[in-house]
């Protein structure tokens, strides 16, 4: 009889976070530039989210993208994990679906974001603007794969349509 030898896979290592973020100033439209293309956004163009600060102290959020000529949304909300600076968040759908949301890059003026989970496996590239910059987004991939992030995986978002 064979054996089958299984390795288990080297955990990828968690991602540092930015030190803090000021919830309010963060709230608003962010359009996606660039993701590691999650299923649930497969034939998405014109990606963004919007987070609005709500009178508990959590963030509202709506998600939403064209697909086949239909805006298709999702709504969830958003509260910052103790003693993180409001840069983790823990991010939860439809009641019982959670996810984490950290934000691990972050222009000085929030004009974009790079948003990640503990385990790398999710990232995402986000700007005030419909578009970016190709200077600004090169200096963003370059800072990623200094910190062990898999560029080659990023998949620029169509914002045209």
């Amino acid at each position: 009889m064979l054996k089958k030898i299984f390795r288990k896979k080297a955990s990828p290592r968690e991602p540092s976070t930015v030190p803090s973020v000021d919830v309010v100033r963060y709230c608003g439209t962010w359009y996606e530039i660039a993701s590691f293309a999650p299923k649930e956004e497969r034939g998405c163009i014109k990606t963004k989210a919007e987070y609005t600060l709500n009178k508990e102290g959590y963030v509202d959020i709506r998600n939403s993208c064209q697909r086949k000529g239909r805006e298709k949304s999702i709504r969830a909300k958003a509260y910052s994990v103790p003693e993180s600076g409001n840069a983790k968040l823990k991010i939860q759908f439809f009641r019982f679906f959670k996810g984490d949301y950290w934000v691990v890059d972050l222009a000085d003026d929030y004009s974009w974001a790079v948003v990640s989970t503990p385990t790398s496996r999710s990232l995402w590239i986000l700007s005030r603007t419909p578009y970016m910059g190709e200077t600004v987004y090169d200096e963003i991939i370059g800072r990623l794969r200094d910190r062990g992030f898999d560029t080659a995986r990023l998949v620029k978002t169509n914002q045209r349509g």
